[in-house]
């Protein structure tokens, strides 16, 4: 409070007015009424309601973005108005439609919604000859938040809470949850030079369908799935065969936080059997083996998923 209090009082002594106060809509009339002219006093408008809004969310008080982002778009639009006439004198721009234009393409560029942003400058203004300024000045925005950030304003929040967050329209919602929450994690990681037989030697394996991460110098090398016929199998020969021999490299590796969704495309992409999920980032290592993934899994989540619906 002592920093907006600040900025507001140093903008009142100089200007008469707070300019920053509240949701600032005052302000944004002003501007679209072309009654706050200069392009350095218009940034430094929006550097302010930017310093304001990211001091008051970042403290845990109570407000949103959405005014605020208005706010921004419109003193950034006249500013870039008002720079085009200093440049050139006779152009003609208007500094009101360039701020509205920069409300949509604000709006738009931060919250995701391009065609919502469009239709609802229009709808504020009834200005046909901004719309298709509006149209390119929310796709720029748009592409260049996403070059930035791959979340916008309110999904954010939520990726950083751990939620995922489909990025298309899912009609399979089992497939939003993520990786850390499907996989198997009752499975072995075993280096190659271990012999089948020492595995089969191991307590609890037997009748059990079993998924072994095969491993050579602490990297992924492939897998082993071990069910009643591959023990039938190499019954005679399980002392000699060791797990690198008999190890598929038909894999993938996941993220645990990657979304099901991802982990399917990717299983298919490669022609993959199972993916194997693993923690933290870089080259993955055996000792970051959290758990794998296969088809049977990916049934079990929609299972869950129907059961939530009971008929």
């Amino acid at each position: 409070m002592l920093i907006l209090g600040t900025a507001m009082y140093a903008f009142w002594l100089a200007r008469g007015h707070y300019y920053i106060d509240g949701v600032g809509y005052a302000t944004i009339q002003s501007t679209l009424d072309g009654q706050i002219q200069g392009a350095g006093f218009l940034l430094l408008l929006a550097a302010a309601k930017l310093l304001a809004t990211s001091v008051s969310l970042g403290s845990g008080s109570s407000g949103g973005i959405f005014s605020p982002s208005l706010y921004m778009g419109a003193t950034l639009g006249a500013a870039f108005a008002a720079l085009v006439t200093l440049i050139f004198p006779g152009a003609a721009v208007s500094l009101p439609a360039f701020a509205m234009v920069g409300m949509g393409a604000m709006v738009g560029g931060g919250t995701g919604a391009a065609m919502t942003a469009v239709t609802m400058i229009f709808e504020m203004t009834r200005d046909y000859n901004i719309v298709l300024p509006m149209i390119l000045a929310v796709a720029v925005a748009l592409g260049t938040r996403r070059l930035l950030s791959r979340e916008n304003m309110y999904t954010m929040k939520l990726v950083r809470r751990g939620r995922a967050v489909p990025k298309a329209r899912h009609a399979n919602l089992f497939l939003v949850r993520l990786a850390r929450d499907v996989m198997e994690t009752d499975i072995d990681v075993l280096p190659a030079e271990t012999t089948f037989g020492d595995y089969l030697g191991r307590p609890g394996h037997a009748g059990r369908i079993r998924h072994i991460v095969v491993t050579r110098g602490g990297r992924l090398l492939g897998f082993v799935r071990v069910n009643t016929a591959l023990r039938q199998a190499l019954d005679g020969a399980a002392a000699r065969v060791t797990l690198g021999e008999m190890a598929s490299r038909a894999f993938t590796v996941a993220r645990a936080d990657t979304v099901v969704a991802d982990v399917v495309r990717r299983l298919r992409r490669r022609e993959a059997v199972l993916a194997i999920v693993t923690r933290g980032a870089g080259a993955p290592r055996g000792a970051d083996v959290l758990g794998v993934i296969g088809k049977e899994h990916v049934a079990d989540s929609v299972a869950d998923s129907v059961s939530l619906y009971p008929r």
